[in-house]
């Protein structure tokens, strides 16, 4: 019923950006916080970054702070993060991660299927 779709991954060389998109939509629903968690291959899903639905709370992982920004729009329903001076330690599939309650249904967590970000040395 509620999707959130990825787009902006790719290929990009060391020191690079990227901005990552993601938009949701389906049924009415409320949005609280919204966010970005990626995962390496043979490695733990782990937080990157996440704002709240004003947009005046923010958090992001330790190694990626002065160089990703995360940012929404909320009439568009959509979260961004733009990702600066790119690493290859940053190669991983990224993955949109949604705290919303559907207008009649219980508070939930919902996640994109991922986009490849690879960042080559």
């Amino acid at each position: 019923q509620v999707q959130l779709v990825e787009s902006g991954g790719g290929l990009v060389q060391a020191g690079g950006s990227l901005r990552l998109s993601c938009a949701a939509s389906g049924r009415t629903f409320i949005s609280y916080a919204m966010g970005w968690f990626r995962q390496a291959p043979g490695k733990e899903r782990e937080f990157v970054s996440s704002i709240s639905w004003s947009g005046g709370s923010t958090n992001y992982k330790d190694s990626v702070k002065g160089r990703f920004t995360i940012s929404r729009d909320n009439a568009k329903n959509t979260v961004y993060l733009q990702m600066n001076g790119l690493k290859p330690e940053d190669t991983a599939v990224y993955y949109c991660n949604a705290d919303l309650k559907l207008r009649v249904g219980p508070r939930m967590n919902y996640w994109g299927q991922g986009t490849q970000v690879t960042v080559s040395s």
